[in-house]
């Protein structure tokens, strides 16, 4: 080890800077404010200079391949350790799998105090087979046991996780608040949804007044639920319901699916303003079938936009179900084409719902209130907690 460490030095890890640009919009630069020394690690991207640029923190591309690569993640986890072995910092917080097991590993190995891993979802839940699942399963369980602090972003997922007994006698895995890793701030999105011609975004995109207008928001890909709401859609042929899909397609078998709806589709690959379309969609669907906890059910709330997901972990706890959005079972197509049904026969509800989702995520979900705890956990003071903690038990650490 060179040098001292310096106590007010973080270092945050994702994966992808996609991630950063999401999951920590405005967190870094807050901490930054608050007089630490903030770094972050990531792959290299074009979104990593926006993100630099905005959060005005310390970048270090540092390449990390999202799926199991043996050498590349050596050659990766060999970067992690001469980093942190350079920057000496004080508290690390890792989230997303990858970074989350190389950062750990480094921050383990070169002896950084404060060791936070921000649990997002469980990949293992997604596995393809029984042999995937155990080396998913080992994957979370080393990042959690070299953790000195684990937070889970939603009730749920501290649950499900507890019920994979992938917490130790020692472990005390928290929720901060009412759950999600980063809250959802009004300040970003009142002003732009505001200056949003509702009724021209929908004529551009060809959308009739009395159409209803469900978007998805996120990858366009199989574990988000998307083929499902595809066929839910083949279903509701006869009925003035449209579909927004934003997103890049990570599944290319989705396509056929796709086209086969023609114009009844609406497709964005990607865009970082969303405002055009939160403002004018009528209801946000995400027919999930694993999550951590997710933002866009947060970020729609706040244009009074109510959501239709799934029961999957994560997801149950973005919604209060028949209040700020609906809850169907997770792979059931036959109860997802319900439920949108359901909203077009009554629009009154659907703004009614919308109107509650917006107060919830205004009372339960600022930012401030996350980024609090989190700064309680680098001091070592005690972070507000949620609404429970795991029982101890589980697997001896």
């Amino acid at each position: 080890m060179r040098g001292p460490r310096r106590p007010d030095r973080i270092v945050y890890g994702v994966t992808v800077p996609e991630s950063a640009a999401t999951l920590l919009r405005g967190q870094l630069a807050w901490f930054r404010r608050r007089g630490w020394d903030v770094h972050l690690v990531t792959s290299p991207g074009p979104l990593l200079d926006t993100v630099e640029a905005r959060e005005r923190v310390i970048t270090h591309p540092l390449p990390m391949n999202r799926e199991i690569s043996p050498a590349k993640d050596l050659l990766a986890l060999v970067g992690w350790v001469r980093l942190l072995r350079r920057l000496r910092p004080s508290v690390i917080n890792v989230g997303t799998p990858k970074a989350g097991l190389l950062g750990s590993i480094a921050a383990w190995l070169t002896r950084v105090p404060v060791r936070v891993y921000v649990m997002r979802g469980l990949r293992l839940e997604g596995a393809g087979s029984a042999r995937e699942r155990r080396l998913l399963w080992l994957m979370e369980r080393l990042t959690v046991r070299l953790a000195t602090d684990v937070v889970c972003v939603s009730a749920s997922l501290l649950d499900e996780a507890t019920r994979y007994r992938l917490f130790g006698r020692r472990d005390a895995p928290r929720v901060l608040a009412q759950g999600s890793s980063n809250g959802v701030n009004p300040e970003r999105w009142d002003d732009g949804l505001a200056h949003v011609d509702r009724q021209a975004v929908r004529a551009e995109w060809r959308v009739g007044p009395e159409d209803l207008l469900v978007g998805f928001v996120g990858r366009v890909a199989a574990d988000k639920g998307v083929a499902d709401l595809l066929d839910a859609f083949a279903r509701l042929a006869d009925l003035p319901v449209r579909l927004l899909l934003v997103g890049p397609v990570e599944d290319e078998r989705l396509v056929p699916a796709i086209e086969r709806l023609g114009d009844r589709v609406i497709r964005i690959d990607w865009t970082l303003d969303l405002h055009p379309v939160y403002a004018a969609i009528d209801v946000l669907c995400l027919p999930t079938r694993r999550e951590g906890f997710p933002n866009v059910v947060l970020e729609a709330a706040l244009a009074e936009v109510p959501t239709i997901t799934t029961t999957a972990t994560g997801a149950r706890d973005s919604v209060v179900p028949d209040v700020t959005g609906w809850l169907v079972p997770v792979g059931d197509v036959a109860q997802l084409a319900t439920a949108i049904r359901d909203r077009l026969g009554n629009i009154a509800a659907v703004r009614t719902a919308g109107k509650a989702a917006r107060k919830r995520a205004l009372r339960d979900f600022r930012p401030e209130t996350i980024w609090t705890g989190l700064e309680e956990i680098y001091r070592g003071g005690p972070a507000q907690l949620g609404p429970r903690t795991a029982p101890s038990g589980g697997n001896e650490s």
